[in-house]
């Protein structure tokens, strides 16, 4: 029997369709399923009868199943989008570093310089920020920066600005860095220079040959000024004349915090020569060789400055405002040596302070 246009075709669609069995139905079922997925009918069944299992939806309806199996398919698939939602852990540190180029020059070379030591730890570069673990992190930190408490202290920081970093742009959830103990600091005593030491220094700075270092001289010894500090500070802008004092900017201070500092200068000097000199780190070196310091202790002027200043002045509030620091804590316990009254008295009159 022949039928004839379109009501023909679809009789003869319906009548084909009765004649298919039920494995024929199945098979082609499948066939649209493998087609465009790598998943067939039997898998989709299993992978739903499963979550309706997980979820005790048995003695639900037919409807109120197939809403809550949709519902999970739902936050399933935003989980997982979420979840694969990373970068690199390379990638994230580079972006974290850009992120803070308005910082000084030699903190953001800090930067650099921590994060290619964390790179050159084989596999970690590649790592999905997301799915790095606590333990990853301290063998991270543990196989590049063990040798020195110090370096491992600092780069457990980083490494903790760098997840912070990720997790601000949705690249990761958690901070697993913040798990990591943080070595305890051992505070070694360091020594304040004698006032002869600091005579010494005192009068070959005031020498021709060292005079451009007068002035920085009395900002570490008699200020308690950091020599990055001093480094980086322009005269013209940060010492007021009529208050007799300097201001140590944000952008000067090591700790990233202002602070303003009694200005103690000799009563021979000239406000002409109070500038910071070229190749100041060169000049700064060369006066204590002259001076017949062949070794050094870094931060020594500073912490001959508050020994001195506690044990003269006696007012720990006020040095605690001149150091910078937010409370008497670590001056007493690293900055402040206990040095005689008679010392004191020698080391401040005998700098000529006007």
């Amino acid at each position: 029997m022949e039928y004839k246009g379109a009501g023909g075709d679809r009789k003869s669609a319906l009548l084909m369709r009765m004649k298919m069995s039920d494995a024929d139905m199945k098979r082609k079922q499948n066939k649209r399923w493998d087609d465009g997925l790598p998943l067939s009918g039997e898998d989709a069944k299993r992978l739903v009868l499963d979550a309706v299992e997980r979820l005790g939806a048995d003695g639900r309806g037919r409807s109120e199943t197939i809403k809550l199996v949709k519902r999970v398919v739902e936050l399933g698939v935003a989980a997982v989008a979420a979840e694969e939602s990373t970068e690199s852990f390379e990638r994230a540190a580079w972006a974290s570093v850009e992120a803070r180029q308005g910082r000084r020059a030699s903190t953001v070379r800090d930067l650099r310089h921590y994060v290619r030591r964390m790179l050159k730890v084989p596999g970690i570069g590649a790592r999905p920020l997301r799915a790095m673990t606590t333990k990853e992190c301290r063998a991270l930190l543990h196989n590049a920066f063990g040798q020195s408490v110090h370096s491992y202290r600092k780069a457990r920081a980083i490494l903790h600005s760098i997840f912070a970093y990720g997790m601000r742009q949705e690249w990761c959830d958690a901070n697993p860095v913040s798990r990591i103990e943080v070595p305890p600091v051992t505070e070694r005593t360091i020594e304040p220079l004698s006032s002869e030491s600091a005579r010494k220094l005192v009068d070959t700075a005031s020498q021709c040959g060292h005079r451009a270092m007068l002035f920085s001289l009395y900002l570490m010894l008699y200020s308690g000024l950091r020599p990055g500090e001093v480094k980086r500070l322009q005269p013209e802008r940060d010492v007021i004349w009529q208050e007799c004092v300097l201001v140590v900017r944000p952008v000067v201070s090591k700790t990233g915090g202002g602070r303003m500092v009694s200005l103690r200068l000799p009563e021979t000097m000239l406000r002409q020569e109070c500038t910071i000199p070229r190749n100041w780190e060169q000049k700064w070196r060369a006066l204590r060789r002259a001076a017949g310091f062949e070794h050094w202790v870094p931060d020594v002027c500073r912490h001959t400055f508050a020994s001195y200043h506690a044990a003269y002045f006696r007012n720990l509030p006020a040095l605690q405002l001149e150091m910078g620091y937010r409370d008497l804590g670590l001056l007493r316990c690293r900055y402040m040596v206990p040095v005689l009254l008679r010392e004191a008295e020698q080391f401040w009159r005998g700098c000529h302070i006007k």
